[in-house]
Order: C-alpha cells, then structure tokens, then sequence
C-alpha cells in the first residue's frame, strides 16, 4: 500500500520539477521539438501523481 503526498511533498516536488526545467531551457542551444517533447512526458510524469494525490486528501 502506498502513503501518500503530503502538501509538503507536493511542493518540493513541483518546485524541483520546476528548477530542472529551467536549467534544461537555459542550457539549451535552442528550444526545439524534443526537448518541448521531453517537457511534457516529464510534466505529466510529476503531475498526474500530485493531482492525484490532492484529490484523494
């Protein structure tokens, strides 16, 4: 059985997911399809988790 989030868990992972996206995009030599493609299955990856766990508490 899994435990789950707390708000506190929550928030260091957005604010993680959020500093690894912005050291990608300002490293980057320019912003093309896989990297936008790249951000997305890891936004999903990190966010439907959280949502999920925020419905359920």
């Amino acid at each position: 059985m899994k435990r789950r989030l707390s708000k506190f868990q929550i928030v260091c992972i957005t604010l993680l997911w959020a500093a690894l996206c912005y050291i990608v995009l300002t490293s980057a030599e320019r912003i093309d399809g896989p990297i936008i493609l790249t951000l997305i299955i890891s936004a999903a990856l990190v966010f439907i988790p959280v949502i999920k766990a925020l419905k359920r508490g």
